[in-house]
């Protein structure tokens, strides 16, 4: 697996496609140039508060991977992707168990900087806010720290082989993304008490964990 360095707009780098003559896996590892609400696939532009992000300096853009709405602070996020062609032997049919290579890695990752990780192999959850925001539900192979969700991924297919995004946080703070989404301030409290404790970050060991994964992914 060989490591490519990116940096740029989030918007620029959600266009960035997989090579049709891919023949190794990559890792993308991306900087983004500003804070960013990246929308999945299916949310409709309407869903951010246009007004909210211009006054924050947030720009909005949308992947091209379903789930909910994902905030990006280039400071207190590690954002990376995963690029497999389908000639790898870690490649899956089953669109649920492809992710499980990955999120073992991440779970061995976080376990050696020194949390208690485990893996999440069940189907996408149905939760209240799962549609609206990304880490307000589990999706297979994402990984939790003391039973939270930690590690976001999601998961592109084309015939040359399969995208998949990594987001992991210093620490989960549900207004980052609420304050940014069209909700009625009543539903907003409401969100930002149930999503509370739902997930977590990694506090001030971004470094020590970034150091591990890519031991996990380039290391041999």
């Amino acid at each position: 697996m060989r490591m490519i360095h990116v940096n740029g707009s989030v918007a620029e780098f959600h266009e960035r496609v997989i090579p049709d003559d891919l023949d190794a896996p990559e890792v993308w590892l991306f900087e983004p140039a500003q804070r960013s609400l990246v929308l999945g696939s299916a949310q409709d532009p309407t869903t951010a508060r246009a007004d909210a992000a211009s006054a924050y300096g947030v720009s909005v853009v949308r992947r091209r991977s379903g789930g909910g709405a994902v905030y990006v602070d280039p400071l207190r996020c590690l954002w990376f992707d995963v690029v497999l062609p389908r000639s790898d032997a870690r490649w899956s049919d089953d669109v649920r168990e492809s992710t499980y290579w990955l999120g073992e890695a991440w779970m061995r990752a976080l376990r050696a900087s020194g949390f208690d990780a485990s893996l999440y192999e069940g189907g996408l959850e149905q939760t209240p806010w799962g549609r609206l925001v990304c880490f307000a539900a589990l999706g297979p192979g994402e990984v939790l720290i003391d039973g939270r969700k930690a590690v976001g991924i999601s998961q592109r297919r084309t015939r040359a082989g399969a995208r998949f995004q990594c987001i992991v946080y210093d620490h989960w703070d549900p207004y980052d993304v609420l304050d940014l989404l069209e909700l009625s301030p009543e539903d907003r409290l409401a969100a930002a008490s149930d999503l509370a404790g739902i997930a977590t970050g990694v506090g001030g060991k971004l470094d020590v964990v970034r150091d591990a994964i890519m031991q996990e992914l380039l290391g041999a």
